[in-house]
């Protein structure tokens, strides 16, 4: 037979392989993405901290802007994208909010495997003919905690997201032999998101933007300094914009999030704990290495073969020296693993969270983006050779495989592991299982809407106080925590009443089921600046360390300050001293920034002054912040 027809046959061959490999990537996608929605779905709800969102998105809708309460300019929520998104899809749907962040949710989860997927297949494809079956896509799914982020109304969908678009980005960026300028710029505009999306992950964001601006430029009629110039000014307008804002707006320089959880704190032992809460009950570390080792040998041994098969093409040489090394997948790997590691290195050094593997599982999904799919060697290939340039891998087939069934079988046994929370009670680590322990304490499989909520323990009671106080009053939870004390405003009171305040940890269900004109505030601090700027316990719950005593509540919501209306567990001599201390210059100013009028001179005052704001604190006992403040003591 003519070497033509041979050169013919192994064409078509290889076209029917690339067409196989091809469909099973996309079945291997379809399949991947459909069982983490449906796993998703399965466990379907969403979060108190979800709930939380929602109603700052309730006074976007009606005009009061974004802020928790209408009269104090807080951001309550760390994610400032994630806002806006609902935001807009709840303006433009017109549907409930919970349903909202129900869908957007479970879309955007989705969206990030299948993307995740596809950036993996682009760093594996090449001239080696082989299936792309999913590996690192498995292991993430299967991980209970990631069922449970796939919906709960929280940004965790937005963040992995962001990340698989940002990497499978740069993985086509890496690889492309033309660049056109006008993409270019839109990745680094995506990149630039990153503080917008969530403020940790500007880490990622910076290193990408490193490599992407120092890497050879796209051929412009820009100078390349200029044109470098002019796309990272354009990747630094979102978030600059906003940062602006931000400090003008809220007078702080990061979300209130931060102040309340004091984010550059570090509590090194709990994040430890914290890390082993994820890893341990789950033996994650086996899939982990499992992955790891069999991508290291994988590529090892393609390098080595495809180096042996590539010709001795000049021109492809010289195309090759003109690439920087800033410009491969393997720096977009380095950035995106290394990224992975950083986080989760700052998130055990805050002392990571209180709610079980959310806040590692973006890290983890960084580590796992260049193993999502790992390449398995098609039988047929052993009989192409030659001019095609497709060959076969010794031993990686075998290796691939044993890497598979190994991670199947990890998934089937983690998938099915439930013992992590100990029913409505948190454990000693004070780190819980969220999603049961919301699913136990309503007595709903899915609590998604605000009203599953007052199912939960003092919500039902909560609402007949305020319908039976129309005078208003501060609600204040006693300390058995089953009712509640309303403390009464002082006379005279306007015949409109006096307005209600809601003094409780849960702000979501609290504030979600409540109208916009009830004030809801909490020790925490997430909606409340006294709180959030008050000092941290030093072994308190980890996202629940600080503890605003009621009689700074009393002393600032006004109301009747001593007994029989008072209620009795509050010390008359506590309100009073914390009314000497509220006046103390500092806590003026700081409380100044988010409720004074908004006018040009206090939106400028609060930019100089955010820096300040952000560590300005206060001592939990308000005869201290006296002594602190210079002031002269209440009388006895």
């Amino acid at each position: 037979m003519p070497v033509a027809g041979s050169d013919a046959d192994i064409g078509a061959a290889a076209f029917r392989l690339g067409r196989a490999r091809n469909a099973v990537l996309l079945g291997s996608i379809t399949v991947t993405a459909a069982a983490f929605a449906v796993g998703g779905w399965q466990r379907r709800w969403v979060s108190d901290d979800g709930l939380i969102v929602l109603r700052t998105v309730r006074n976007l809708l009606a005009g009061n802007g974004p802020v928790f309460n209408a009269d104090e300019r807080v951001e309550t929520n760390t994610s400032a994208a994630w806002t806006y998104l609902v935001w807009f899809f709840g303006w433009a749907t017109q549907a409930r909010l919970e349903y909202v962040v129900l869908g957007l949710t479970l879309s955007l989860s989705v969206v990030a495997i299948a993307v995740a997927m596809l950036g993996a297949a682009r760093l594996w494809g090449g001239p080696v003919a082989s299936l792309l079956l999913p590996a690192g896509a498995v292991v993430y799914v299967a991980l209970p905690p990631a069922a449970d982020y796939v919906t709960s109304g929280l940004e965790n969908g937005l963040v992995i997201c962001w990340l698989a678009v940002l990497w499978y980005s740069l993985i086509r960026w890496s690889q492309a032999d033309r660049v056109r300028p006008g993409w270019f710029v839109a990745l680094l505009v995506w990149a630039g998101l990153a503080p917008l999306v969530r403020p940790e992950l500007t880490v990622i964001c910076g290193a990408a933007l490193l490599v992407l601006i120092c890497a050879p430029v796209p051929r412009t009629r820009l100078r390349p300094w200029v044109f470098r110039l002019s796309a990272g000014t354009a990747a630094g307008v979102a978030p600059l914009g906003y940062q602006i804002w931000r400090m003008g707006y809220y007078g702080l320089p990061y979300p209130n999030t931060a102040v309340a959880k004091d984010a550059g704190g570090a509590k090194w032992q709990q994040g430890w704990i914290y890390l082993w809460d994820l890893v341990g009950p789950y033996r994650l570390w086996v899939p982990l290495l499992i992955v790891a080792a069999a991508a290291v040998l994988i590529r090892h041994r393609r390098d080595r073969l495809i180096d042996a098969d590539r010709p001795d093409d000049r021109a492809g040489q010289r195309i090759c020296l003109r690439r920087s090394r800033l410009r491969s997948p393997a720096a977009v790997v380095a950035v995106m693993v290394g990224g992975g590691l950083v986080l989760t290195v700052y998130e055990i050094r805050v002392g990571g969270d209180f709610m079980h593997g959310r806040m590692l599982l973006p890290p983890l999904f960084c580590l796992l983006l260049p193993v999502m799919v790992l390449p398995v060697r098609l039988p047929s290939s052993a009989r192409l050779s030659g001019k095609s340039g497709i060959r076969a891998v010794p031993g990686v087939s075998l290796v691939t495989i044993a890497a598979l069934l190994g991670i199947a079988g990890w998934a089937v046994t983690a998938a099915h592991i439930t013992a992590i929370t100990e029913g409505t009670d948190i454990r000693a680590n004070g780190i819980v299982d969220e999603r049961i322990y919301y699913v136990l304490g309503t007595g709903h499989d899915h609590p998604i809407r605000a009203e599953d909520y007052l199912d939960f323990p003092r919500m039902r009671p909560m609402l007949r106080d305020i319908a039976d106080t129309p005078r208003g009053g501060l609600l204040v939870s006693l300390p058995d925590q089953t009712y509640w004390y309303v403390v009464p405003p002082p006379e005279p009171v306007h015949e409109d009443g006096a307005g209600h305040t809601v003094f409780f940890l849960n702000l979501g269900m609290t504030s979600m089921n409540l109208p916009l004109d009830v004030r809801v505030i909490d020790p925490v601090g997430l909606a409340y600046p006294l709180a959030a700027h008050s000092d941290r316990l030093t072994d308190g719950r980890i996202g629940h360390d600080k503890n605003l005593g009621i009689s700074w509540v009393v002393a600032d919501a006004g109301v009747v300050d001593r007994h029989p209306w008072l209620a009795a567990h509050i010390d008359e001599r506590s309100v009073r001293q914390a009314r000497t201390a509220m006046s103390c210059p500092a806590i003026q100013d700081l409380l100044a920034s988010s409720r004074a009028p908004l006018t040009v001179t206090r939106f400028r005052r609060n930019i100089v002054q955010a820096l300040t704001f952000a560590e300005t604190r206060i001592d939990r006992i308000p005869a201290y912040e006296i002594a602190r403040c210079r002031l002269q003591p209440p009388p006895n």
